[in-house]
């Protein structure tokens, strides 16, 4: 079971040069056929955050795939929209259906750390739809022990 979880986190997300532009030409070319879906969890996130359906499009005829997640055919593709005389971030996930080369937008969000690829669980952490509550559990440091002792 634990050679299982290894396996699974290692193929968590794949930022290869090689898959990235596969994906980022796909893209391309169901963007160019009109083949995508913007679903309604993602319209009402936009609005949420401030920003709009074009918005999301714009993102994805100009942005970047920066991550794949293979086990769920997702790719997270990053972007700019402006926003008065503000040119602010935007990530865009979306859901890859091979067969039909189409594609649904699940979500999109302006992120707080810009940069930072999102792992499969903070994607379905914010893609939940019960409203119900994350147990969380906070970590406070310990009682000093294992620190780094100085050299004399």
């Amino acid at each position: 079971m634990q050679d299982w979880i290894t396996r699974a986190d290692a193929l968590e997300i794949d930022t290869r040069d090689f898959v990235l532009k596969r994906a980022h030409q796909t893209l391309r070319d169901v963007m160019w056929e009109g083949r995508y879906d913007i679903c309604e969890h993602a319209i009402q996130h936009a609005r949420a955050q401030g920003f709009m359906e074009p918005d999301i499009v714009q993102v994805l005829h100009t942005g970047r795939i920066r991550a794949v997640y293979p086990q769920d055919r997702r790719w997270l593709v990053m972007g700019y929209f402006h926003s008065v005389n503000l040119k602010l971030p935007l990530h865009v996930v979306v859901d890859f259906h091979h067969k039909d080369h189409w594609i649904d937008v699940v979500t999109a969000y302006v992120p707080r750390n810009p940069h930072q690829i999102l792992s499969r669980s903070r994607v379905a952490l914010m893609l939940r739809f019960d409203n119900g509550q994350v147990k969380t559990k906070q970590v406070r440091p310990g009682a000093q022990k294992g620190k780094w002792k100085r050299s004399s």
